[in-house]
C-alpha cells in the first residue's frame, strides 16, 4: 500500500473521559491540553516538518472520525501520544489509544505510539497494537529521525534511536538517545494555535474561588521528571532513570504571557512532577509573573520536605493558590516503605503554614502500599480527616507500568486490571494491589467509602462554606453524592471498610 505525501505528521491526542471517569468525567473532572505533543508538535516544526495536531480528547471524537480527520491531512505517518491528566495516568488511556491506532489501520495510515506507557512497555506495545513504530523514551530525536526516513522514501531504521519496529517477522529496536540537555530546545512553547482552546476546563477545585470560571485554562510542564523514585510512580519510565531538567524561568513565563494575553488563560496548571524543589527555578518563575503583572490563579506539585515557608507569601503574590502535597499514608513505616520518610506533626506543621499564607491544599494519599493493614489505612484517613485540607485525592495503589510496584506485581503473579482502562483510579474496571494481609477487594471498597466520609464530613463542609461559601458547599455534596460502580465491589461483599 502506497502513502502519498501530504503532511508529514499528524499528532493525535487520545482519550475516553466516560470510561477512565464515569460519571465524574461529565462536568467535575478537567479538560487538559496535551502540552507534551503540543510541544512536540512545535519541536518537529521548528525542523521543517509539516505537523498537525488532533485532540480527540477534547474535541469528543470516536475513533473512527478521529481516523478520518487525520486521512484527510494525508500524513506520512501518525503519531499517538500517549500520556494522561496526571503524572501516573498515561496507562490508562492505552484502551481508547489502541483503538485509534486499529482505526488508523483500518484506514490505511502508518503508524507510530509514544508516550509514558509505550515507554515502559514497548516490546508489549508492539505485540498487541496495530501500530507500525513504537516509540521508547522522550521522543523528539525518536520521531525527527523517523521522519528523515520515512520523507527520504526510505526502509532503514536501524539508525533511528528509541524506535521500535518490525523487520522480516520479528520486532526489533534500537537504544535510547541520551536524554536532550537543554529542554528550551526539547519542550519549545507548545502550538496552542493547533488546539481546541475553547475545550479545555480546569479542575473543579481549583476554581472553588469562582466556580462558574474553568475556562480558559492551560496546563504546562516547567520541568521534565523527578530526582526521586517512589515505589508507586513511573513518571521517569520515558527517562530511563530518576532525575530533573528546567526549561528556563524566561520561556516558562513567556508561554504564560502568550495563553494569558492570547487566550485569556487565568486558570493554570504546573504538570511538572515536582514543581516545588529548586527555589532558583520556581521562585525566579515566581518574580518574572509579578513583574509582569498576570493575575493567575495556578496549582502546581510539590512535597512537604521541598516547600520553604519563606517563599509562601511571594508565591501566593505570582498566583500559586493550591499545592498539591503527596502525604501518601499517615504511618511512618507504610509510607517510608514507599520512600516518603517525613513525620506526622511535620506534615500538618507545613499544611498549616501554607493555609496561612492563603495557599490552599490538596492532600493525596493512598491506600494499599504493601505495608498497609486496615489500622494503617484508617490512620491515613484519620489523618486526613484532622488536617482537613480544601481538597483531598484518595488514590489506592497501583502496579502502574514502569513503577516498582509493577515489577514487584510482575515477580509476584498479582493480578493487574485485564483492560488499560481498568488502571484508572475511577474506572468501573479498576483493579488495585492487594497488600500482605488485605485483598484488592478490601483495599478498593476501603478507598471509596473514605472518599464519601471525607467529602460528607461536617467538619470538612463547614470549612469550605466559610472559605468558599453556600455554592460550593452544594457542589461538594452533588460530587459527593455521585457513587463509582465497580466491578470489584459487585462481585462479592466487601469485607474491609471504613468504621
Amino acid at each position: 500500500m502506497g502513502f502519498e505525501m501530504g503532511i508529514d505528521i499528524a499528532l493525535i491526542n487520545p482519550g475516553d473521559r466516560r470510561q477512565v471517569y464515569q460519571e465524574l468525567g461529565k462536568e467535575l473532572s478537567a479538560v487538559e491540553p496535551p502540552f507534551l505533543a503540543a510541544s512536540l508538535l512545535s519541536y518537529l516544526k521548528g525542523l521543517g516538518f509539516k505537523a498537525r495536531l488532533v485532540d480527540s480528547n477534547a474535541l469528543n471524537i470516536t475513533p473512527e472520525e478521529t481516523a478520518r480527520m487525520v486521512k484527510e491531512m494525508d500524513p506520512l505517518v501518525a503519531g499517538v501520544i500517549v500520556y494522561g491528566q496526571q503524572p501516573s495516568a498515561s496507562t490508562q488511556n492505552m484502551t481508547i489509544a489502541g483503538r485509534i491506532c486499529g482505526a488508523l489501520k483500518d484506514e490505511g495510515i502508518r503508524t507510530a505510539i509514544g508516550g509514558l506507557h509505550p515507554s515502559a512497555l514497548p516490546r508489549r506495545t508492539m505485540e498487541e497494537e496495530k501500530v507500525d513504530f513504537a516509540v521508547e523514551g522522550e521522543g523528539q530525536r525518536t520521531f525527527e529521525g523517523l521522519l528523515s526516513v520515512l520523507k527520504a522514501g526510505g526502509r532503514e531504521y536501524s539508525g533511528v534511536p528509541g524506535l521500535w519496529w518490525r523487520e522480516d517477522g520479528r520486532v526489533r529496536h534500537n537504544a535510547l538517545p541520551a536524554l536532550m540537555a537543554d529542554l528550551d530546545r526539547a519542550l519549545p512553547i507548545a502550538a496552542w494555535d493547533e488546539l481546541p482552546m475553547d475545550r479545555y476546563r480546569a479542575h473543579n477545585w481549583h476554581c472553588f474561588d469562582s466556580p462558574s470560571e474553568r475556562s480558559p485554562y492551560a496546563a504546562i510542564y516547567t520541568s521534565l521528571g523527578c530526582p526521586w523514585s517512589c515505589v508507586f510512580c513511573c513518571i521517569n519510565a520515558p527517562f530511563g532513570k530518576p532525575g530533573i531538567r528546567y526549561r528556563s524561568p524566561e520561556l516558562v513565563v513567556e508561554e504564560i504571557g502568550l495563553l494569558h494575553e492570547g487566550y485569556g488563560v487565568r486558570n493554570l496548571k504546573i504538570s511538572d512532577e515536582l514543581f516545588v524543589l529548586d527555589e532558583r527555578h520556581y521562585m525566579k518563575i515566581a518574580d518574572l509573573i509579578i513583574e509582569r503583572g498576570y493575575p493567575l490563579n495556578i496549582w502546581a506539585y510539590a512535597r512537604v520536605d521541598t516547600v520553604k515557608r519563606e517563599n509562601f507569601e511571594k508565591m501566593k503574590r505570582a498566583g500559586v493558590n493550591w499545592l498539591a502535597l503527596g502525604i501518601e499514608s499517615a504511618n511512618p513505616d507504610v509510607r517510608d516503605g514507599a520512600e516518603k520518610r517525613m513525620r506526622a506533626r511535620d506534615i500538618k506543621a507545613t499544611v498549616r503554614a501554607i493555609q496561612a499564607a492563603g495557599i490552599r491544599v490538596i492532600g493525596n494519599y493512598i491506600f494499599g502500599l504493601p505495608g498497609d493493614t486496615l489500622s494503617t489505612m484508617r490512620e491515613t484517613l484519620d489523618m486526613a480527616l484532622d488536617l482537613n485540607c480544601e481538597f483531598a485525592n484518595f488514590y489506592c495503589a497501583m502496579a502502574y507500568p514502569g513503577s516498582k510496584l509493577y515489577e514487584m506485581a510482575v515477580k509476584e503473579d498479582w493480578a493487574v486490571p485485564g483492560e488499560w482502562h481498568g488502571f484508572s483510579q475511577h474506572s468501573y474496571e479498576m483493579l488495585p494491589l492487594p497488600t500482605k494481609c488485605l485483598s484488592a477487594r478490601e483495599v478498593l471498597g476501603f478507598r471509596d467509602r473514605a472518599f464519601h466520609e471525607y467529602f460528607g464530613s461536617p467538619a470538612y463542609l463547614e470549612m469550605i462554606e466559610q472559605r468558599f461559601g453556600a455554592e460550593v458547599k452544594r457542589h461538594i455534596a452533588g460530587m459527593s453524592s455521585t457513587s463509582l460502580k465497580r466491578k470489584l465491589l459487585e462481585e462479592g461483599v466487601c469485607t474491609g471498610g471504613v468504621k
